[in-house]
């Protein structure tokens, strides 16, 4: 490891590089997924993994897979990556850092002319923010069987496109067969931290344990429409029926508590009103639920509770409710041996290092199912994420990438003369 030329300062100059394909005013990305921006990050990034002595595949979800050879082609790849795309007003860091770290592990390992015994292999997963098409991480999902080809290449965006048509427009729809990543033999991903525990604990690298589980729901309130200026008795209102329902969903997730103090996590991200005048009452409402708890059945228990609140109110607003299941990733653990070569790589490295969960979706938890996988933290400062703000400094990249590289190359191994 001693020799081999990983550079902090040149991962900062790639990751800059990249924030320039999308670039907002405030100093963030939109670089959303299947757009031609998204499509030029793809090519900037193959250019770069290209030159350090990669091939590149890409499947038919449209998952990059940029590989450098093994000595022993028995060997199944050790893989590692993230995702490019972004939010409409992401940050330059998010998943990015990931892909990027990954290709600083391929540059200095060719510049250093070293061989691993089994193959290396970076990932950039296709659509995992989720904000063009929902719900997030398409090309991990149907890598590893979540969703099918099909149900991926039929989703629509707002806009009425289809997903398959846009990958083939912006000339990223490949022919390798996506499960065909679930013969990989090890996944590590480094990602910001998208919370501030690290910051607030002062450490340099967060080593991930596992996953929360994860419960997405969609309400759809129906009422009736009436004139601003008609009395409120009698009204029924599906905003105000609305509006107690969503302040309930707070109220349930800060009461569902572990015994060691971990309450649940709750979000209404999106909302949407019929007619939407501002002189009517709304007729309709439909919103976003985004549930997360480190125990399932607490989970589970926070469901029901919304499901019987919105009964309750539904009753007493004269509206009719419909709660409907939307999403559901459950706890998952990451691999012990993995996570333990995270940490053994951070203590031999001089990084302060803590163990913690992931509370955030990633590419990693889908293939966590079918491959023995982990994750690595980087900081973030003040847990700021989705958001042109978020921020993190050069030398928690640069420990992230080290910590990453370690495992990799361990999990790997180096070819002996």
């Amino acid at each position: 490891m001693k020799n081999i030329p990983f550079s902090g300062p040149r991962l900062w100059d790639s990751l800059m590089e990249m924030a320039r394909i999308g670039g907002t005013a405030k100093g963030g990305n939109n670089r959303q997924t299947l757009t031609d921006l998204d499509s030029e990050g793809r090519h900037l990034l193959q250019r770069w993994a290209e030159a350090a002595g990669c091939t590149m595949a890409v499947d038919r979800v449209g998952n990059m897979m940029l590989t450098r050879p093994g000595r022993d082609p028995s060997r199944k790849p050790v893989a590692f990556g993230s995702h490019l795309d972004t939010q409409p007003t992401g940050g330059k860091f998010d998943g990015v850092l990931g892909v990027l770290a990954g290709l600083e592990v391929l540059r200095a390992v060719h510049e250093a002319g070293i061989e691993t015994e089994a193959p290396l292999m970076l990932i950039n997963w296709t659509n995992e923010e989720g904000a063009r098409f929902a719900p997030p991480m398409m090309g991990s999902g149907a890598a590893m069987g979540i969703f099918t080809e099909d149900e991926v290449l039929a989703k629509q965006d707002p806009e009425g496109h289809v997903f398959g048509a846009e990958l083939a427009r912006i000339g990223w729809k490949g022919d390798a067969d996506p499960a065909a990543l679930r013969d990989i033999g090890a996944y590590l991903e480094l990602h910001i931290e998208q919370g501030k525990l690290l910051e607030d604990a002062g450490k340099d690298v967060g080593v991930v344990t596992h996953a929360l589980a994860q419960n997405w729901l969609e309400v759809t309130i129906e009422g009736e429409e009436a004139h601003g200026g008609s009395p409120m008795a009698g009204r029924r209102d599906a905003m105000m029926a609305a509006a107690p329902l969503i302040a309930a969903i707070e109220e349930i997730a800060l009461a569902s508590v572990t015994p060691q103090g971990d309450p649940g996590r709750a979000t209404v991200g999106r909302l949407t009103v019929y007619p939407d005048s501002r002189n009517i009452a709304p007729s309709r409402i439909w919103f976003s639920i985004d549930t997360r708890h480190h125990d399932p059945e607490l989970l589970a228990l926070m469901a029901a509770e919304i499901r019987a609140r919105a009964t309750a109110i539904a009753a007493q607003r004269g509206v009719a409710i419909c709660v409907e299941d939307f999403w559901y990733s459950p706890a998952t653990p990451f691999d012990p041996a993995l996570v333990g070569r995270v940490r053994d790589a951070a203590q031999r490295l001089g990084y302060s290092h803590m163990d913690m969960p992931t509370g955030i979706g990633h590419d990693a938890v889908y293939v966590a199912r079918r491959v023995p996988t982990t994750m690595i933290f980087c900081p973030c400062h003040g847990g700021i994420s989705h958001n042109e703000a978020e921020s993190i400094t050069p030398a928690w990249a640069e420990a992230g990438m080290r910590v990453l590289a370690d495992a990799v190359l361990a999990t790997a191994g180096i070819a002996k003369d």
